[in-house]
């Protein structure tokens, strides 16, 4: 009996959680679509037979909008429905560190980012035994790290992953994440990549 009910609350926070990345997905992509075609919500309840207050709604991730609202809105933006709903949340992927003894020049391609995109770039001195204070960057960011020297835990909503020197890492940073060290300081490089609206 506690299994099943362990299981029913399980699927019911996976299914809030993929509504709220499908709101966020929306609000995200309606905005920049509707700035980029110089449209104002105005504009855009006209089009769509929408009130202004519910596309505001929408466009700040606050309301559940309808199939046949999400279709109208598509339309009026010249976009497909896939468009409108997409996500670009990515999967998490580390590179670890490469084991050689050969001291030639050499060059490792780590991450290519394929859009284009405005970033920031920082590089972390982290003292041992620091304990990082969780935040994010916002909706479609995406952070890439690498460990110059140390290691670092880095908890990426509930999941964590250890990373070691010169080991690299690439995840969404709309989720909250943070950084701590154990008993070595680190020395930690960030970029911080935005979608360029």
């Amino acid at each position: 009996m506690n299994s099943e009910l362990n299981q029913n609350i399980e699927q019911l926070h996976s299914s809030h959680d993929e509504g709220t990345l499908v709101r966020r997905s929306v609000a995200h992509n309606m905005r920049k679509v509707r700035l980029a075609r110089g449209m104002s919500l105005r504009d855009l309840a006209t089009q769509t037979n929408l009130s202004t207050a519910l596309l505001s709604q929408i466009e700040r991730a606050v309301a559940n909008p309808t199939v046949v609202a999400l279709t109208r809105i598509a339309v009026a933006l010249d976009m497909s429905f896939a468009d409108l709903t997409r996500s670009m949340v990515i999967e998490t992927e580390i590179i670890r560190a490469e084991s050689t003894d050969s001291e030639s020049p050499r060059a490792r391609m780590l991450f290519a980012m394929m859009q284009r995109r405005r970033f920031d770039i920082s590089e972390g001195k982290l003292p041992a035994h620091q304990s990082g204070v969780s935040s994010d960057h916002g909706q479609q960011s995406v952070e890439y790290a690498y460990v110059i020297s140390g290691s670092v835990t880095l908890t990426l909503g509930e999941d964590t992953y250890e990373l070691g020197e010169h080991d690299a890492i690439r995840f969404s940073s709309e989720v909250s994440h943070a950084y701590s060290t154990g008993d070595v300081p680190a020395i930690l490089l960030t970029v911080v990549s935005y979608d360029d609206e």
